[in-house]
C-alpha cells in the first residue's frame, strides 16, 4: 500500500501555522520566562514573515549586469 503525500506547504503557511499554534499556547500561560520565550519566537516568525514579503516582492530585482 502506498502513502498519500500531502500537498506541500508555502513557507507563508508554515509561518501562521506555526505562530498560531505558539499564539495559543501563550494564551494558556501565565506571564513568566516560558510565556516571554514563546512570545520572543512570535515576534521572530512576523520578521520572518516580513523578510520573505520584502524578498519575494516583484520591486525587488536582481543588479543589471554592466
Amino acid at each position: 500500500m502506498q502513502r498519500r503525500r500531502s500537498v506541500p506547504h508555502t513557507f507563508e503557511e508554515n509561518i501562521a501555522a506555526e505562530k498560531a499554534k505558539l499564539e495559543a499556547q501563550v494564551a494558556q500561560l501565565k506571564p513568566g520566562p516560558q510565556r516571554d520565550g514563546l512570545l520572543k519566537k512570535i515576534r521572530q516568525l512576523d520578521t520572518a514573515s516580513h523578510m520573505n514579503e520584502w524578498l519575494t516582492s516583484p520591486g525587488l530585482r536582481p543588479p543589471e549586469p554592466a
